[in-house]
């Protein structure tokens, strides 16, 4: 499915706010409402929309610390990358796990409780026979530049 302005505009609306109802998100595109839901359903249907879900404020919840991880495997072979992502994947505070160029091989997001539950989560996965070599740390002091969309129509100007 190629994309036009029309799917963009869509989908840039859509992140902005999955809420929309169709016939606001038909009046924001220039469309009417049927043909507008026919091209979210075929947008889903495709695989461009992959789900809707509600933003959280972390923080009127209490109190967590979020950490920049640097991982390095000692190892790379298909099965070493492969066996890391199966263990990385069961721990729920591992938010983003990126496969990365450079100096290591993944940069993982971590949210934790407190600092003393992000060093058992690293030391838990340390100890784990997933071919971890070292790792680095960073802890984050302050987010204020934090984006939960994709700037779509600079990417895919149409």
């Amino acid at each position: 499915m190629k994309l036009d302005r029309i799917d963009i505009k869509i989908l840039h609306e859509l992140q902005k706010n999955g809420r929309v109802t169709n016939v606001e998100l038909a009046k924001l595109v220039n469309l009417s409402a049927s043909p507008c839901l026919m091209r979210v359903k075929k947008l889903q249907a495709e695989g461009y929309i992959s789900g809707y879900s509600a933003q959280i404020n972390v923080a009127k919840l209490g109190q967590t610390l979020t950490v920049f991880t640097e991982v390095t495997l000692k190892n790379h072979q298909q099965i070493d990358f492969a066996r890391f992502l199966a263990a990385v994947d069961k721990v729920e505070e591992v938010v983003e796990c990126h496969l990365v160029s450079g100096g290591y091989d993944y940069l993982l997001k971590v949210v934790a409780a407190g600092i003393s539950e992000y060093q058992e989560i690293m030391e838990r996965l340390s100890s784990l026979d997933i071919g971890i070599d070292k790792y680095f740390s960073f802890v984050v002091l302050k987010s204020p530049i934090v984006r939960a969309h994709l700037p779509l129509r600079t990417l895919f100007p149409l």
